[in-house]
């Protein structure tokens, strides 16, 4: 197993996938046909979203772009995952097109497939229009906080919200307060 100054010196002290230079820690990528799981050394931005295939934003990923040439096995493998659940996307599908695998690497890279976007419990809002991290939307309806006596108004407008596991959930910030709020109680704006 690498240690992380070792990921650190190989990658220049960067991200393997977007090249930030913050919040760098090791990732290890799964389903290796080697003895040990190899690792790169990811960005939180990253790590959160490959840990949390539900809320991928297919704008930060154009960054694969570039990675997806890197030399590293694991990176490439990493590359051709997100790239596979983002082939909806056309220039996730065009990168996809292009990027070469050898036999092994390929092998490896389909056993640890993300799971696939209609195997995922998907966040709709009261209208059944699918909800992504940082969407902004409206309450529909006057909803008392459990906790406090702040009460949510209906027209309320929730920027950004955050997805949670349970796709019945959002969280988002209602007068300066980070609330859970029932997705059939909020539309999507735009």
């Amino acid at each position: 197993m690498v240690n992380l100054e070792q990921l650190k010196q190989r990658s220049g002290s960067q991200c393997e996938l977007c090249k930030a230079q913050e919040n760098l820690a090791a990732y290890e990528v799964p389903e290796s046909a080697g003895q040990s799981t190899p690792q790169v050394l990811l960005c939180q931005v990253c790590r959160d979203q490959l840990d949390n295939p539900v809320q991928l934003d297919s704008d930060h990923w154009q960054c694969l772009a570039d990675s997806m040439w890197s030399q590293e096995p694991a990176v490439q493998v990493l590359a051709w995952r997100l790239l596979k659940q983002l082939s909806g996307e056309t220039w996730a599908q065009d990168l996809f097109d292009m990027l070469y695998l050898d036999t092994d690497h390929l092998a490896w890279a389909q056993a640890g497939t993300l799971p696939e976007e209609r195997d995922l419990a998907q966040h709709r809002d009261c209208n059944g229009v699918r909800l992504q991290a940082g969407d902004n939307v409206t309450i529909v309806k006057d909803l008392d906080v459990k906790g406090s006596s702040l009460v949510a108004k209906r027209g309320t407008a929730v920027r950004g919200i955050s997805l949670t596991d349970n796709p019945e959930h959002i969280e988002g910030r209602v007068e300066g307060q980070r609330i859970v709020i029932l997705t059939k109680f909020v539309k999507k704006n735009g």
